[in-house]
């Protein structure tokens, strides 16, 4: 397999704030991409202007804009409340002005309420450096005593309320401002100064929406965008859950195959399609990693490869690339070969771009200001992209041309 057939290698990065310069990305090795237009409110278009200079910003670095990561999903579109249909005539507007531009790769996510979460920053490794950590009794601690919503008790496992009541027990008053201050101000997804009331706020919108209805309100969102990124030459690539089960009394419906399978066949377009990320997944025992490329790689159109450790006490860590529960090699693999199969049918886009995800603080960035956005540290993702760039060409010379 020649190296012109490998998957792209890209970087994520969040703009001006970033302290992950471009001119360091360039120097990862990596050619592409993933960013946003994060000075633009959510439900807000994208004006055409600020897309394309922020696309020549990178091309003048060296580096192509492959993919949108990310162009938001209001909360008002999610519960189809308030100003949403504003929000989504918005969305068209910004699917348009990115195929205007040559952005054809759009990731968005439909997690009510909150992004991605995790309750530990600095999980300390055996080597010494630090990872990302999801506990579930520190969360339910967060839930019970830092929240406080309502019902919140009797949803949760008995043993997990008894456990996090010990551990918020076990802290002082000093500590449990820093907790709640550290998980308040994770949420990529939120404003680092969201409070307590104000989460509860939001939460309050989604009481009486179900996992049947949120499905409902994703599949109607995608009927009505689906048709304007088609036409704009745009793939729409969901992100999954992360974690994925379900949060605060949250609905979490991307989150299974089965949740992947259903979006795909609600609206059968090429444009509406998957964001494979191998460390959301993978926090599930129950999801089959590679069957999962095996099955849905036609519609697979961005890639994020991490890999979760899953301890047996209900915790996950991000592990190194190449550690932890996925099997990375197969992974790649299995991406290799759905790539080839794509080729050989004749489609413009059978060419996947693959970023390093969630890497871990190790190194020169220990002794750095922690990112803006914790696990997208420098030296993290560039081990796991040359991790990564090693293996697929190693594979390469072992699957036919």
């Amino acid at each position: 397999m020649h190296r012109a057939n490998l998957l792209i290698e890209a970087f994520r990065s969040f703009g001006a704030a970033d302290g992950v310069t471009l001119a360091s990305i360039r120097q990862t090795g990596a050619t592409a991409v993933f960013t946003s237009l994060h000075e633009v409110p959510c439900g807000e278009e994208w004006p055409l202007a600020s897309i394309v200079q922020r696309r020549d910003e990178l091309s003048q670095a060296g580096l192509v804009w492959h993919a949108a990561e990310s162009l938001p999903v209001s909360e008002e579109i999610k519960t189809r409340t308030g100003d949403f249909e504003r929000h989504i005539e918005n969305y068209r507007t910004s699917l348009r002005h990115l195929g205007e531009a040559g952005i054809s790769v759009v990731l968005y996510n439909f997690m009510p309420a909150l992004d991605w979460v995790r309750t530990d920053v600095a999980h300390k490794m055996e080597d010494g450096a630090e990872a990302l950590l999801f506990d579930p009794v520190k969360f339910a601690a967060f839930d019970l005593f830092v929240i406080g919503r309502e019902g919140a008790e009797k949803s949760l496992p008995q043993a997990e309320v008894a456990a996090a009541s010990r551990f918020w027990a076990g802290l002082s008053k000093g500590k449990r401002t820093e907790f709640a201050q550290l998980v308040l101000g994770f949420f990529p997804g939120a404003q680092a100064t969201m409070s307590p009331a104000e989460l509860k706020g939001i939460l309050a919108r989604y009481r009486e929406i179900s996992a049947g209805q949120m499905r409902a309100n994703l599949v109607a969102f995608l009927e009505a965008v689906a048709p304007a990124a088609e036409a704009s030459g745009v793939r729409m690539a969901i992100h999954p859950d992360d974690p994925p089960f379900p949060i605060l009394g949250l609905p979490r419906i991307v989150s299974t195959e089965d949740d992947i399978k259903r979006i795909l066949e609600a609206v059968n377009s090429p444009s509406n399609g998957l964001c494979y990320c191998s460390g959301s997944l993978g926090a599930r025992a129950d999801n089959e990693l590679v069957g999962m490329v095996e099955r849905y790689g036609d519609r697979i159109h961005a890639v994020h490869l991490r890999s979760v450790q899953r301890n047996p006490d209900g915790t996950f860590h991000e592990a190194p690339h190449l550690a932890g529960n996925a099997n990375m090699p197969a992974i790649v693999a299995a991406l290799l070969k759905q790539q080839a199969k794509r080729r050989a049918q004749g489609r413009r886009d059978w060419q996947l771009a693959f970023r390093p995800d969630h890497g871990h603080v190790l190194l020169d960035d220990l002794l750095k200001p922690r990112p803006a956005c914790p696990g997208y540290s420098l030296l993290g993702r560039l081990r796991g992209l040359a991790e990564i760039r090693g293996l697929q060409h190693g594979l390469s010379h072992l699957l036919p041309s």
